[in-house]
């Protein structure tokens, strides 16, 4: 099909003035700048989710639901076409994470070759929490261990949330995933 420039210029400016749509639409806890895991680099959840569903764990290098790294990579690499932004937090809350970010990096990227977004170790857990677990927190309830699973519908509310022992393939969890979508 043969577009015209100014259908072109026009598609261009609907595209952006959505944009600014989101930003004010997005919620506040997701609007804060988080360093990505062993880096220097930071992201914005809103811009990175851009009203899109996410799927948020907190992770540790060390604890026995490490493999699930896996899982979550094929979550991600399945999902991520349909809209799904799959977020790690790694975390030391239950004294399991790296003594280093760079072992912790290795973990993730080298050994089960994550390439969603994690980002750098912080709290989970308590007064202390990173601003997006703290909201998820108030709405659902604080992880108990490591690899907690919470599932946020567009606007940023968490629709359901899964403990430890749920493994990233378990049909309830998909389920869950297919409903924001």
């Amino acid at each position: 099909m043969h577009t015209t420039r100014w259908q072109r210029w026009s598609l261009i400016a609907l595209m952006v003035a959505a944009l600014p749509a989101w930003a004010a639409e997005c919620p506040a806890f997701l609007d804060h700048d988080q360093r990505k895991l062993h880096s220097r680099d930071s992201v914005n959840l809103c811009d990175l989710a851009a009203g899109q569903p996410m799927l948020v764990v907190n992770t540790a290098s060390r604890c026995g639901y490490t493999g699930q790294f896996e899982g979550l990579e094929a979550l991600h690499q399945t999902f991520r076409d349909k809209g799904l932004v799959v977020v790690g937090f790694a975390s030391d809350d239950f004294r399991q994470e790296a003594s280093t970010e760079e072992e912790a990096a290795e973990v993730c990227f080298v050994n089960f070759g994550v390439t969603f977004t994690m980002i750098a170790p912080g709290p989970v857990t308590g007064t202390q929490a990173n601003p997006v677990f703290r909201e998820i927190n108030r709405q659902s309830q604080p992880p108990r261990w490591n690899f907690t699973k919470y599932v946020l519908d567009r606007d940023g509310k968490v629709t359901a949330s899964f403990p430890s022992r749920v493994r990233p393939d378990d049909p309830q969890l998909m389920e869950a995933i297919e409903e924001v979508l």
